[in-house]
């Protein structure tokens, strides 16, 4: 018996996600998860969830979570679409539109696994590079891509796009235009408007981040109810599980928890930005819960980030020729960061 790939799936690679060290003791900021623990309302939620309702099956369109996203985020009901994390949602979206030879653009260096997913579908990802500032790139919808993801805020770089011109953009491309905001929660303004009034507009966002619900994996999408219901086409039957979707509507229904981390949060991104100079990193303006900083000098930043992980400290290094001299930090408590700059003062 031999076992043979699609030839696609053959020669790719897999998404390679951050380092998750499997021993204690680590500062983790590698990984842009939340420092602080989630609303109380969450532990209560997963709590009345177990025992005897884990021998059910879970709603299957998650109506729960998704009414609770559509009043917290003044929706209409058949415009939201739940999913295992935003990921799952961008696979939907990957199955919906895009097939054998279909392109998927999208500014560069951003979130790789966009590149992952066209590539399970038989696809070709087209990067359009961002200028120096990180501004939306002016070629991008001159690629007429069926599918254009916009990342805002931007990973790895941190920074935001305007909605003016994410709308600009929307009006411009011929097909879809998906904004990934993973990080809205800690910066200054958001699309969903744009997935109310356009039809060809999709708006994803995550409770990984901002909810400090990385470990139950819940993601969320905005758009018209028409491409929601092709959306749950391609969707897994079962895709969220119960305890997921008891700790994500408890987590919605409790916004000012998040709101008050989100702030702590965007206090010490502030003092983290303000410090990077001073231990040899010029940080580029972030809109998230993390900052990327270049080391002074055009040096490869690895010596930094490995000296800190000699430390048990956890950064994001990506071996790139853009991103070669540049560290990516999570932004984590006060202490943390202190820890960090430290560390960096004595590599240094």
């Amino acid at each position: 018996m031999s076992v043979v790939f699609r030839r696609n799936v053959a020669r790719m690679e897999g998404y390679v996600p951050g380092e998750q060290p499997q021993e204690p003791g680590y500062i983790k900021l590698n990984t842009n998860e939340n420092p602080y623990p989630p609303s109380p309302k969450v532990r209560e939620a997963v709590l009345a969830e177990l025992g005897d309702p884990l021998r059910l099956y879970p709603d299957p369109m998650a109506t729960r979570l998704r009414r609770q996203a559509a009043l917290t985020y003044r929706f209409d009901l058949p415009g939201v679409i739940a999913g295992n994390g935003s990921d799952d949602l961008l696979a939907m979206v990957a199955r919906a539109f895009i097939g054998e030879g279909d392109v998927l653009a999208c500014p560069s260096p951003t979130y790789t696994l966009y590149d992952t997913l066209v590539r399970i579908q038989g696809g070709r990802m087209v990067g359009v590079p961002y200028p120096k500032d990180y501004s939306l790139p002016p070629a991008l919808a001159r690629r007429k891509a069926r599918v254009t993801v916009v990342a805002s805020p931007n990973s790895p770089s941190g920074t935001g796009v305007p909605v003016r011109d994410l709308a600009a953009l929307a009006e411009a491309v011929p097909g879809v235009l998906v904004v990934d905001e993973a990080y809205a929660d800690f910066a200054e303004e958001t699309a969903l408007r744009l997935a109310r009034e356009r039809e060809n507009v999709i708006v994803l966002r995550t409770l990984s981040k901002s909810f400090s619900l990385a470990g139950l994996r819940i993601g969320l999408g905005f758009a018209h109810p028409r491409i929601i219901d092709g959306l749950n086409k391609v969707k897994d039957s079962y895709n969220l599980s119960r305890l997921s979707i008891a700790a994500g509507t408890a987590a919605l229904a409790d916004i000012a928890w998040m709101e008050r981390n989100a702030g702590r949060i965007r206090k010490t991104r502030e003092a983290l930005v303000a410090a990077l100079p001073s231990v040899g990193f010029a940080p580029f303006p972030s809109q998230s819960n993390f900052v990327l900083a270049r080391r002074a000098g055009g040096r490869s930043a690895r010596p930094v980030y490995e000296a800190l992980k000699r430390r048990k400290i956890l950064v994001r290094y990506f071996d790139t020729p853009r991103l070669a001299g540049c560290l990516r930090i999570t932004v984590g408590t006060d202490e943390e960061i202190g820890a960090l700059l430290s560390a960096m003062r004595e590599i240094r």
